[in-house]
């Protein structure tokens, strides 16, 4: 099951489980569509992958399998 981890590693925004901004590589490194678009253009920083739209955890089953709040931070400029 995916972490849905609830920020963007580059600019610390925040990515609540329901965003239509976040994306993702493989690994589950996740960023905001800004970031991945103008400075990391589409790749992964930490493993080279490609970034694409994160899925989004119905709500009803958020409850009992709740998103991620443990937030990683590693600024790419």
């Amino acid at each position: 099951m995916l972490e849905l981890r609830p920020n963007c590693e580059s600019c610390d925004k925040d990515l609540p489980p329901d965003s239509l901004e976040a994306v993702m590589c493989t690994f589950e490194c996740t960023f905001c569509t800004g970031c991945a678009e103008t400075i990391l253009h589409g790749t992964c920083p930490n493993c080279g992958g490609e970034l694409v739209r994160r899925p989004r955890r119905p709500a009803q089953l958020l409850e009992k399998y709740p998103a991620s709040t443990k937030r990683v931070v590693k600024p790419v400029h």
